[in-house]
């Protein structure tokens, strides 16, 4: 009996000693290829230079490292005029004093995006001015180019520019209606001309923190309509530049910043926007065919806004609207069938109260010569639409 107890435990002993024993040597075996590893990555010049790379890249190294070569610098050369007494800025007194009014030239700066291999180029049409003199680009590596201007339009701030140059790097466009709130985007310029000290774009990295952003018509005349909104840092000199997402495609242009003082010239606060690339998309074509976007239309018509007189007279149960008081003959609200008397309640559904409703409404929307709108019409006693085509006013 006593045999058999101490065979059994014998067994027992020499099993657990086994166990310990294979542990031992796999405890051993894990700490011998640690420290193989270890000394892989400590022991400089033993591994090929690209071995460790796996470990550093992501998808925003490799992003940048495909869309850097289609970014481009663009340096602008402007006359200004100007006057030493502030009195013949007026126009009044300069037509007395037309000798007092002096020109110098300005510097300059901004980003810009090639679209194509044989060297087109999208920026903002506020990075160009009103009086450029010479436009050059700096592309990466240094290489500048001068750039010929193929056509800007205000409305909506985007130029196009084009090199003489063949088989250059471009970037492919996106979907802009695709975006997702949220996601990844890099911003890629020339900040501060900062891309003259490397010949490399500088590149920030955010998110997309809001789309749709509505913002009118600013002082310059530029309407900033369905925005989109980033936090990757843009400031001075990045306008023109590109807005990629991390499948390294174009899906907006920076355009303008909030900052400090509310004023483009302050710092970066990480509110930046940028125009959807799908409306460039549509400009780009139409300056490369026009070289120009035909926005000077005439409707051909005037009026006024309605007063508790012209309410109470015709018995309308609203308060908006404007009254015809002048229907010009062969223009577009002729041939459309309005009449002096008819009262237009809104413009493509969005109501109005004066003259300048209309016209806010037309550009808000990007609409252009060749394009209709709709009206909706008050006439004794009964409403109808209206389908009107923009006609161009003549003026160039």
């Amino acid at each position: 009996m006593k045999k058999g107890f101490f065979s059994i435990l014998a067994l027992i002993v020499s099993v657990i000693l086994l166990i310990l024993s294979f542990q031992l040597y796999l405890d051993t075996r894990r700490h011998l290829l640690f420290e193989e590893k270890l000394s892989e990555i400590r022991v400089p010049g033993t591994l090929p230079a690209d071995s460790i790379i796996p470990q550093r890249e992501t998808s925003i190294t490799r992003t940048i490292r495909k869309v850097s070569p289609a970014i481009i610098g663009i340096h602008v050369t402007q006359i200004q005029q100007y006057s030493a007494n502030p009195f013949f800025n007026d126009p009044f007194f300069r037509q007395f004093f037309p000798n007092s009014i002096y020109r110098r030239k300005i510097q300059s700066l901004g980003s810009g995006v090639i679209i194509s291999p044989d060297g087109y180029i999208v920026t903002n049409s506020h990075v160009l001015g009103d009086n450029a003199l010479e436009i050059y680009v700096t592309l990466p590596g240094g290489k500048r180019y001068q750039a010929e201007l193929v056509g800007s339009d205000p409305l909506t701030d985007i130029a196009l520019l084009k090199i003489d140059a063949e088989n250059i790097p471009c970037i492919r466009m996106g979907d802009s209606d695709d975006i997702l709130l949220g996601e990844w985007a890099l911003a890629l310029g020339n900040p501060f001309g900062l891309f003259n000290l490397s010949n490399q774009p500088i590149v920030t990295l955010g998110i997309i923190s809001s789309l749709h952003m509505n913002f009118g018509e600013t002082e310059q005349g530029y309407i900033y309509q369905d925005m989109i909104q980033t936090d990757a840092s843009i400031n001075s000199g990045n306008s023109g530049g590109a807005l990629v997402n991390m499948n390294g495609e174009l899906i907006g242009i920076n355009t303008f910043i909030f900052s400090g003082n509310n004023n483009s010239g302050g710092g970066s606060v990480g509110i930046g926007f940028a125009i959807p690339i799908n409306r460039v998309k549509g400009i780009v074509q139409e300056l490369k065919s026009e070289g120009k976007i035909e926005r000077n239309w005439n409707l051909g018509i005037s009026g006024q806004p309605l007063t508790q007189s012209i309410i109470k007279y015709y018995n309308l149960d609203t308060d908006h609207g404007v009254i015809l008081i002048d229907v010009q003959t062969g223009k577009a609200g002729d041939k459309a069938g309005l009449k002096v008397g008819d009262i237009i309640l809104s413009v493509n559904d969005q109501e109005i109260r004066r003259n300048q409703d209309v016209i806010d409404i037309i550009n808000t929307a990007y609409l252009k010569v060749g394009d209709s709108v709709r009206l909706l019409i008050h006439r004794d006693g009964r409403e109808f639409s209206v389908e009107i085509k923009l006609e161009s006013s003549g003026r160039s």
